[in-house]
């Protein structure tokens, strides 16, 4: 039996007497944690077919004797024998290194890419993965920040749905739903405004690492955090929203929300606007982007309105986090320079991460190698490495001069 979607956008086809084979790529970090937990509650949905981890070989066992997937990949090859002498009784195929990440995907088994890596590693998986016809659930924002006109052409080409799992692009796909027929005038993107919302340039001059992964209503991984920190999170997500949603960067307006209780709002030509609520939880965004069309029932904790009688709203600083401007330059400027600004912000969200440099030197740098990185107009997937490789090189060499 099959059921079968129609809208001017797209048409989703589902066979409704099979499980669906899932493949997480980022097991071990924050959302391939929570989808694990996901995936457990509807066996008789889902298969976990593949998972995956960059270094985290102990918990990638733990995960794989707990969940019993076909196959699982621990890119970091000198960790692979430790993981395929633990696996090896369980019947369950160990591979290693980044070109098996990326191929591990073709599996036909495999209906859904999960892509929870985090930043430039999951751009080579998943359009292997598109290019192999699976629909993807997107976790890993900056494949699109990356290369979005790239991506999205695969994607029609290839006949693949991206279903968001951000929680701001899920509540837009979500508000969208029932209104496919209809175009978005607008869409606002809410932002708790992470620990130092309201600071200073001069207060925010000496935080330390401890100061800015405090953050105030999400739990996440060390280098999102940061993100979120220096609003560079929210400025990577205007840039993935453009491309999921096909529009201009007037139509996307940033919102702090300091509840992170509206997850994002979408308003259409008529003035209305839609908004998805919840509680800071990203199971219903992953659960969301695996069960799509259908909602499945949750025991996930509710939201209650009278536990948050007071919803505020205000504008963000751009001139104190100016990571989110430089967002909104690359989107005007378009090229590779999204691409470049993502390279450099991996590197000097480490370097942060590491006390090499400042936290407002994240920012500095980042636009500091926007400027001095080659331009391409029209890139090609090997513009894309090239200026990817070429960035981290001149965002490198900006941290080592702070450091002398």
């Amino acid at each position: 039996m099959f059921i079968e979607l129609k809208c001017n956008k797209s048409v989703v086809i589902f066979d409704s007497m099979s499980k669906k084979g899932v493949a997480i790529l980022g097991s071990t970090g924050s959302i391939g944690t929570q989808a694990l937990t996901v995936i457990e509650q509807y066996p008789d949905d889902f298969e976990l077919v593949v998972i995956t981890a960059n270094k985290n070989a102990d918990l990638l066992i733990e995960q794989s004797i707990k969940y019993k997937p076909n196959t699982v990949v621990i890119v970091d090859e000198d960790q692979y024998e430790k993981v395929n002498n633990a696996l090896f009784e369980h019947d369950i195929k160990v591979y290693a290194g980044k070109k098996a990440l990326e191929q591990v995907v073709e599996m036909n088994e495999v209906h859904t890419v999960l892509t929870a890596l985090v930043g430039y590693a999951g751009l080579l998986p998943t359009i292997n993965a598109i290019q192999h016809k699976k629909n993807i659930a997107l976790a890993n924002k900056e494949t699109l920040v990356v290369a979005g006109e790239l991506i999205t052409q695969l994607a029609k080409e290839n006949n693949v749905h991206i279903y968001p799992v951000d929680s701001e692009h899920s509540a837009i796909f979500q508000s969208w739903v029932g209104d496919f027929q209809n175009d978005i005038e607008k869409i606002y993107l809410t932002a708790s405004g992470g620990p130092f919302r309201g600071k200073s340039l001069a207060e925010l001059e000496k935080v330390t690492v401890k100061q800015a992964l405090k953050h105030p209503n999400w739990e996440m991984g060390a280098k999102i955090t940061i993100d979120s920190a220096s609003l560079m999170n929210k400025g990577l997500e205007v840039i993935e929203a453009k491309w999921l949603f096909d529009l201009k960067a007037e139509q996307i307006e940033v919102v702090v929300h300091p509840q992170s209780i509206i997850h994002s709002a979408i308003q259409f030509e008529d003035g209305s606007i839609k908004a998805q609520l919840g509680l800071p939880d990203m199971k219903i965004p992953i659960q969301y982007a695996l069960t799509y069309p259908k909602r499945y029932k949750s025991n996930f904790e509710r939201f209650s309105f009278f536990d948050y009688p007071n919803l505020t709203f205000e504008k963000p600083d751009q001139e104190t986090f100016r990571n989110l401007k430089l967002a909104f330059y690359t989107l005007d400027k378009q090229g590779n320079s999204a691409c470049v600004l993502n390279a450099a912000n991996e590197i000097t969200n480490e370097a942060f991460l590491k006390e090499k440099i400042s936290f407002l030197d994240i920012a500095n740098i980042n636009e500091e190698v926007i400027h001095k990185a080659t331009f391409v107009n029209k890139p090609t997937l090997d513009d894309y490495v090239a200026s990817n490789e070429e960035a981290r090189r001149i965002a490198t060499e900006l941290v080592s001069a702070r450091l002398n």
